[in-house]
C-alpha cells in the first residue's frame, strides 16, 4: 500500500488520484470515478469531491493508496 502525504486536513478524492499517480488528469480520474473504477474505504465511490482524511484508503486498479495528513 502506498502512502499519499498530505499537508491540510483533508484531499478530495480527484486530486489525491493525481497526486498518488493513479491517473495522468482531472478529466481522467472524474471518468474513472464515474464509472465506478474507484474504491474508498472498500466502497465504490463516484463523487470526485469526496473529502479524504488521515487514514482514508483510495484503491485504482487494485492498487491501494493511504492518505496520510
Amino acid at each position: 500500500m502506498k502512502e499519499i502525504k498530505i499537508r491540510d486536513d483533508f484531499i478530495k478524492l480527484g486530486q489525491a488520484m493525481k497526486l498518488a499517480g493513479a491517473v495522468d488528469s482531472g478529466a481522467l480520474a472524474k471518468e474513472r470515478i464515474l464509472a465506478e473504477e474507484v474504491k474508498v474505504n472498500g466502497e465504490i465511490c463516484t463523487m470526485r469531491g469526496k473529502k479524504l482524511f488521515n487514514g482514508d484508503v483510495f484503491s485504482v486498479d487494485g492498487e491501494d493508496f493511504r492518505v496520510i495528513v
